[in-house]
């Protein structure tokens, strides 16, 4: 089955649209070059689950006013930690007393971001991107910038249900299952109702876009784009008519279709890499422009394409196609012949 996109265009702010009985699309800004958020409404019995929050900005808590106007929110899952899906996470449950549903690792590593705490603190992100031989210029920026997940995520609720891998969580009588994925979050929850043909699929599956898979300080020698792409190969189960809801972009169908373009994707931006690594050791920060070959307009970006630069990477050097090493503090990679990588 190819993509295809059954809803021409999303709805307007604070405007929710059905897209399945029950399940209704809200579309909300968000402050970067990735302009928007998608976020779900579930009917459930005489409440409504949420699916993900939006970004604190005082826009989305007015549209979160209108929409709840005439709704009761009974309970809001969220799909990971990032800003633009838990940022009013504690605003809403103070104001509707709807308890958090979350995963233990992104739980537990957005009270780490938002708390600074070794690893996943600014200064030790400074020192990871360094290392990897981005500039001064960038790295003052990112200085500057401080710890921008607090700006989106002023406050975590203190407690929450905790979802694993294989849940089934009951709405409206119908079971969602939990399906964690791994790379562009530490546990990252798509749900699945098989009962209405439906993914939630959060920043694990995008129409158009692939998710940002990055490499962070905390775990510099980790494998985040093998985690994501072996986490994906699980929505291959899934009936390829099953329409998929993400976060960004358009509702769509074609799973089968998307996940191949995803693969292709990756495999494609390991290639130049190797070929532009054959002949000369070089730095994540020297190789941006081959994975990148565009303006990075601001901190928020540079701090996206160094992460995935040294992500893809690490990918490479785990399956011995790449081999690192340090000099002057900084680590390059080198391409290894292919006779060699065997």
């Amino acid at each position: 089955m190819e993509i295809s996109y059954p809803f021409a265009s999303p709805p307007g702010t604070g405007d929710p649209l059905e897209v399945a009985p029950g399940i209704l699309w809200l579309r909300m800004p968000l402050p970067f070059a990735l302009d928007h958020i998608n976020l779900w409404l579930l009917k459930d019995g005489a409440g409504w689950t949420a699916v993900d929050t939006g970004i604190s900005r005082e826009t989305i808590r007015l549209a979160w006013d209108r929409i709840l106007e005439n709704r009761r929110l009974t309970r809001q899952i969220v799909t990971h930690f990032h800003p633009d899906h838990l940022g009013l996470a504690a605003w809403l449950e103070k104001k509707t007393g709807a308890p958090l549903w979350m995963t233990q690792g992104e739980y537990t590593v957005a009270q780490l971001v938002l708390h600074q705490i070794a690893g996943y603190g600014v200064p030790a992100m400074l020192e990871f991107f360094a290392g990897h031989g981005l500039g001064r210029e960038p790295l003052d920026e990112l200085e500057r910038r401080g710890n921008a997940f607090a700006r989106g995520v002023p406050e975590i609720p203190g407690n929450y249900h905790r979802m694993i891998h294989g849940d089934r969580i009951a709405v409206d009588g119908q079971d969602w299952r939990v399906m964690v994925g791994h790379g562009h979050a530490p546990e990252h929850a798509s749900l699945y109702c098989a009962g209405k043909g439906v993914l939630i699929s959060g920043d694990m599956l995008l129409p158009r876009i692939s998710t940002n898979i990055s490499a962070y300080a905390a775990k510099p020698f980790g494998d985040p784009l093998g985690r994501f792409l072996e986490s994906i190969t699980a929505y291959l189960d899934l009936p390829d008519d099953t329409l998929v809801l993400p976060s960004h972009g358009l509702p769509f169908f074609g799973i089968r279709a998307r996940v191949a373009q995803l693969r292709a994707h990756h495999q494609a931006r390991c290639d130049e890499l190797l070929a532009a690594c054959a002949d000369t050791p070089l730095s994540a920060a020297e190789l941006i422009p081959v994975m990148f070959p565009r303006p990075i307009l601001d901190a928020h970006q540079m701090m996206f394409a160094i992460g995935e630069a040294v992500a893809h990477l690490l990918y490479l050097e785990h399956r011995g196609h790449m081999a690192r090493a340090e000099t002057d503090g900084i680590i390059r990679f080198r391409s290894v012949p292919p006779a060699l990588a065997d």
